[in-house]
C-alpha cells in the first residue's frame, strides 16, 4: 500500500464510521479519560533497524491481546547532523504497521524511543541533549522533536484515537525536579494538537517511567508507567543496566529480599508501583504501563511468580500493559530461556505457562 492508498483508505473509514462536528474523532472514538484496558507488546524492532512484521499483528490478536507499542528511533527517517530533513518514505512502514493494526483489531502506540536529543541508551550521541547543557542546544534539541511531532500528527490526522496513539518520548531522565520535562511536554503536545487536536497522547513517567508527573496534568494525557521493578528480578544478569540500580545481584527467588534487609513481595510491588501513582488516579489521569517484563536469565518459577503478582495488582486497578518484547529475551516467544518446556507454536517457541498467566490478567 502507497501513501496515497493508505490515506485514502483511512479517510474512508472514518467517514464510513461517522465523525464528530469539527474534530477527527469519530462516534465511537476514544479519549484520554475512556481509553479500554489494552494489554499487549512492545514490537521493537524498527528500533533495531528492521521492519514490522504482519505476523507479529497476527500473532498478537491470535493470543487474544490487542495493542503493540512501537518504540522507534528518529535516527531510521533523520541523521542525527540534519535533524529538520525528515525522509517521509522512511516513515512508510510505519504506515504498514498503523494498517495491520487495522486489520487485526490491534491498537497502535507510536513512541519516540530515540527523539532528537534524548535517548535512555546512548544519550551521549546526540549533537546537543533535550534536558541538559546549554540552554541554547537545549532548543535546538526542542525544535527539532516538535518538527519531527508535527510531521507525524500530519501524517496520521484522521486516524481515530481507537486505532492510533502517540507516545512522546520514551523514559524521560532521572531529575530533581519535573520543570524542564513539563516544559518540553507541553511544547510537544501543542505542537500535535496544532496538527491534530484530538489525537490521544500517552506522556511516560519521570524518572525513565517511574515518576508520575503532576504539573501536566491539565493537558488531558495518559500516563505511563513501569513494571521492571525490583530489577534484580527483572534484570538479572543484564548488562545494559547500571549496577547502582540493582537491589541485589544474588539468584532471583519470589518473593525477594534486597541487600538492604528490605522484602520485595506482593505487598511491596503495591506500594512501588500502584500506590506512587494514585495522586493522578485521584485526579482522573488514566496509567498505562508502557513497558515491564523479565528477562530469560531469571529462573521461570520466580519469573512467573514476580509476574503473577505484578499483573494481578494492574488487573485490580484496572491498568493494561505492553510487555517489552513478544518476540525475545523479554517475551514469549523464542526468549531462549533454559529451565522452560517450550510448545511449538506457527515457527516459534511458546513459554505456554506465562502465556496462560498473562491471559488471565
Amino acid at each position: 500500500m502507497n501513501r496515497r492508498e493508505f490515506l485514502s483508505s483511512a479517510g474512508a473509514a472514518v467517514v464510513a464510521a461517522g465523525t464528530v462536528a469539527g474534530s477527527n474523532q469519530t462516534s465511537d472514538d476514544i479519549s484520554a479519560t475512556t481509553i479500554p484496558r489494552w494489554r499487549g507488546f512492545n514490537l521493537p524492532p524498527k528500533y533495531r533497524g528492521p521492519k514490522f512484521l504482519e505476523e507479529d499483528f497476527a500473532l498478537i490478536a491470535e493470543l487474544g491481546f490487542n495493542f503493540a507499542r512501537l518504540p522507534m528511533s528518529y535516527w531510521l527517517w533523520a541523521r542525527p547532523t540534519d535533524w529538520l530533513n525528515i525522509d517521509e518514505k522512511a516513515l512508510e512502514d510505519v504506515d504498514k504497521a498503523v494498517e495491520y493494526g487495522r486489520q487485526y483489531g490491534v491498537h497502535v502506540n507510536i513512541n519516540f524511543h530515540r527523539i532528537p536529543g534524548y535517548c535512555v541508551n546512548g544519550r551521549e550521541r546526540e549533537p546537543f541533549d533535550l534536558f541538559q547543557g546549554p540552554e541554547e542546544g537545549q532548543q535546538k534539541a526542542l525544535d527539532a522533536a516538535i518538527h519531527h511531532w508535527k510531521v507525524f500528527a500530519g501524517r496520521y490526522k484522521g486516524i481515530p484515537n481507537r486505532r492510533v496513539s502517540f507516545d512522546l518520548m520514551n523514559e524521560p531522565p532521572f531529575s530533581k525536579t519535573e520543570d524542564r520535562y513539563v516544559q518540553v511536554v507541553r511544547a510537544l503536545v501543542q505542537a500535535i494538537r496544532e496538527k491534530d487536536p484530538n489525537r490521544l497522547i500517552v506522556a511516560d513517567g519521570l524518572d525513565i517511567g517511574q515518576t508520575p508527573v503532576i504539573g501536566i496534568v491539565d493537558l488531558g494525557l495518559v500516563q505511563s508507567t513501569r513494571g521492571y521493578l525490583p530489577k534484580m528480578v527483572s534484570h538479572y544478569t543484564a548488562t545494559w543496566v547500571p549496577k547502582n540500580e540493582f537491589e541485589s545481584f544474588a539468584t532471583p527467588a519470589w518473593p525477594m529480599t534486597d541487600d538492604k534487609g528490605q522484602l520485595w513481595n506482593r505487598d511491596k510491588l503495591r506500594a512501588e508501583l500502584i500506590d506512587k501513582w494514585k495522586p493522578l488516579v485521584e485526579k482522573g489521569v488514566k496509567i498505562h504501563v508502557g513497558e515491564w517484563g523479565c528477562y530469560s536469565k531469571t529462573p521461570h518459577a520466580a519469573a512467573l511468580g514476580w509476574m503473577g503478582d505484578l499483573m494481578s495488582l494492574w488487573k485490580e486497578a484496572g491498568w493494561g500493559y505492553a510487555m517489552w518484547n513478544l518476540s525475545g529475551d523479554f517475551g514469549i516467544l523464542d526468549s531462549r530461556r533454559a529451565d522452560v518446556e517450550y510448545e511449538d507454536f506457527k515457527g516459534h517457541k511458546l513459554d505456554r505457562k506465562m502465556l496462560e498467566l498473562m491471559k488471565e490478567s
